[in-house]
């Protein structure tokens, strides 16, 4: 996917040499991975301007031609705006990327819940005269910190969620565990399901969802260890049920067995967010810096 440029309500590009001699409706749905019905949708109210003017699907297009297509008309924020800020981590026409405070929801569960990421992010599109669905790609439990991504517009949406799929995002956390773990390095492949005795619990479980982490010791302690993990697949809760089954719970995280003598929450942070921007190609690496409550942690076990 060439870079593409946000002007008002259209987004902007101009087409390169693999483009030549391709129908434009051709190359919106199978180069570009638009929707069918979007890209029907478009052309039926003349909304793909090549070189400034409608075309029909059956356009042929050649490098240079600049394209222009209408995706960015204005939407409902659908959250009331809070006034509170986000840390911005990386921000630009596609793609915004925010570091969460531990202890907030993502997104509301209730309707009593006025104060979550998602309306951080609201009051942020708000305050910056964006007009857009406010859209989050993965999510972060309510006690985790770190990296989360929002995508600012319908196809970034579609293109980061099949990304994710596709597991080209890639997310690296950092988590304190009880215990000093023996393997400097490892790999936990095992399937995650409910647990039919608690509504909110995850387990192993033969018949679950696979789920696979990998894991680095980075630093051991008297009575726990740091360990980096990087994520194959996003199951609920997967970090905390795959350290709890191998007998090191996160510290804090009294759901898994964690013990909370030393911190109040579970001691995980969506550290690194890693991805190959869905306009350009380019590499985006972003990282959050571990929060107080968890270099307070980190001092305490030194």
């Amino acid at each position: 996917m060439r870079s593409m440029k946000k002007e008002g309500e259209w987004l902007v590009c101009h087409l390169q040499a693999e483009d030549d001699a391709i129908p434009i409706g051709n190359l919106l749905r199978e180069g570009w991975k638009l929707p069918r019905k979007q890209v029907h949708l478009l052309f039926q109210h003349k909304e793909v301007l090549v070189d400034g003017a409608p075309c029909a699907q059956h356009t042929q297009v050649r490098e240079g031609q600049e394209i222009r297509m209408r995706l960015c008309q204005p939407e409902p924020l659908g959250l009331d705006p809070a006034s509170e800020t986000v840390p911005i981590l990386y921000e630009d026409d596609h793609l915004l990327i925010v570091n969460k405070p531990a202890g907030m929801l993502l997104h509301p569960t209730e309707p009593n819940h006025h104060l979550t990421l998602d309306h951080l992010v609201s009051g942020h599109f708000f305050r910056t005269g964006l007009q857009a669905k406010v859209r989050h790609v993965h999510r972060l439990d309510q006690d985790t910190s770190g990296v989360v991504l929002y995508a600012k517009h319908a196809w970034a949406s579609a293109l980061l969620d099949e990304m994710l799929r596709e597991r080209k995002i890639k997310r690296t956390y950092l988590a304190f565990v009880s215990g000093q773990m023996a393997k400097g390095n490892g790999k936990i492949n095992e399937p995650i399901g409910k647990d039919r005795y608690h509504a909110t619990r995850r387990r192993v479980a033969p018949n679950g969802d696979s789920a696979v982490t990998h894991y680095e010791v980075k630093e051991r302690y008297k009575t726990a260890t740091k360990v980096e993990c990087r994520l194959e697949t996003g199951r609920t809760h997967q970090i905390r049920v795959h350290l709890s089954h191998i007998g090191h719970p996160l510290l804090g995280d009294e759901l898994y067995g964690g013990k909370q003598d030393l911190i109040r929450r579970q001691a995980l942070h969506a550290a690194v967010l890693t991805l190959a921007h869905p306009f350009g190609g380019e590499l985006v690496q972003v990282s959050a810096p571990l929060p107080l409550d968890l270099l307070a942690l980190e001092k305490k076990l030194r």
